[in-house]
């Protein structure tokens, strides 16, 4: 079968909510994939950050052979032998006190949701049914109803009303309208460190140190967003400790999975996520024997540090050659470790036009919005295949 064969079949079988680039891979090991008719690209997307190690680490695999072979679900009905494991790992990883194992990044906000508003009835005491969370503008945490609820693009929330009430929206990076959105019945300030759907998007410095002040000053929680930008991605276990601050509730997602099986998590302290009491909240398969054992795989090699150095050193590099475009190509690039949000310039190719471009010259990555690319290549890409794609880039931003 052909490539037209196999898009083909998708285009008839499975619904239309992607817009997918004309590739069909079969294979991929580290930061290389192989489509069905034998070309070689390198990923520069990664899952969206779901494949921080690369297309099949060994060490994951292996880890997930070796559960395949022993138990694979037990559903929470019962005890299993990775579930505290991992949860004492994951937390230690973190600084935190307490794991809630779950599957998607979704799921894990959702039920970050449902935490800081029991937390707020039950500790810190605001009527029942008018607990708020502030979030920001140009946010993506998810698919969900009660997500889009909150959400400010269009084109996830149009047409799936009525909307779960309970959200104040303000503008991203800007707190003195955190300051202004603050009442006695918020719960929690839920942000992501950095915007990865709306652009790769860096807050100005101090933003975060105030939000934290805004939410010991008020008694409201702090939940951070670190399905995409966490574990190593920016170059730190959690993109957060760039600015040198601590959320109550962290989410995480994506990379915790190694690629392999959805795999999410919810940590924070003990205080907040030990609101839920059994039967209140759950998932046949969060915290599955699989799911654990491979992040656990995932901890360890978070905790040797590589990947954190690898993001940084590589990502500074990324950067340097990025911003030499600046003005001749391209008109703004941002970013942390090797995770970049490029702005074509006025007159160049759209985002969909250079993304088509560079799948041309072996370089897989995707527009968000019209004229903006996001770069994210796997941690274990080398420092040659990185400067092949950033060489990829450059042809197609310059070549009008």
């Amino acid at each position: 079968m052909t490539t037209a064969d196999f898009i083909a079949l998708d285009e008839q079988w499975s619904t239309h909510n992607y817009h997918p680039l004309p590739v069909v891979i079969a294979t991929a090991e580290g930061a290389s994939v192989t489509d069905v008719e034998g070309k070689t690209y390198l990923d520069f997307l990664s899952g969206y950050s779901a494949l921080n190690f690369g297309h099949r680490h060994p060490g994951l695999i292996a880890a997930a052979i070796e559960q395949f072979g022993r138990v694979t679900l037990t559903s929470r009905a019962f005890h299993h032998d990775q579930l505290g494991l991992f949860c004492r790992e994951l937390a230690e990883l973190t600084g935190t006190e307490m794991t809630l194992p779950m599957n998607s990044g979704a799921e894990a906000v959702e039920s970050a949701v449902k935490i800081a508003r029991k937390w707020a009835y039950q500790v810190k005491g605001v009527p029942d049914g008018t607990a708020e969370i502030v979030v920001a503008g140009s946010n993506f945490h998810g698919r969900t109803t009660t997500i889009v609820s909150f959400s400010t693009d269009e084109t996830a929330r149009a047409d799936f009303g009525p909307f779960t009430p309970g959200f104040v929206t303000v503008k991203y990076g800007d707190a003195e309208a955190l300051r202004d959105a603050i009442t006695e019945r918020t719960a929690a300030i839920l942000l992501e460190p950095v915007q990865g759907e709306a652009g790769v998007i860096v807050p100005p410095a101090g933003y975060f140190a105030e939000a934290r002040r805004l939410c010991d000053e008020h008694n409201v929680l702090l939940i951070a967003d670190e399905i995409q930008s966490g574990l190593a991605r920016t170059g730190t276990v959690l993109a957060l400790d760039h600015e040198g601050v601590r959320a109550d509730v962290y989410t995480l997602g994506k990379a915790l999975g190694g690629g392999i099986m959805p795999v999410s998590a919810v940590v924070g302290s003990q205080d907040v996520l030990g609101v839920l009491k059994p039967g209140e909240h759950g998932s046949t398969f969060g915290g599955n024997p699989v799911a654990c054992a491979i992040g656990r795989a995932v901890v360890w090699l978070l905790k040797t540090g590589e990947f954190q150095e690898r993001s940084r050193e590589l990502g500074a590099h990324l950067h340097g050659r990025l911003g030499e475009l600046v003005g001749n190509g391209l008109a703004e690039v941002r970013g942390r470790g090797l995770w970049a949000g490029i702005d074509i310039a006025p007159g160049g190719p759209t985002g969909r036009e250079a993304s088509t471009a560079l799948a041309g010259r072996g370089v897989l990555c995707k527009e968000t919005h019209d004229h903006t690319l996001r770069i994210a290549p796997p941690l274990v890409i080398t420092r040659e295949e990185l400067d092949r794609g950033i060489d990829a880039i450059t042809d197609v931003v310059k070549t009008r």
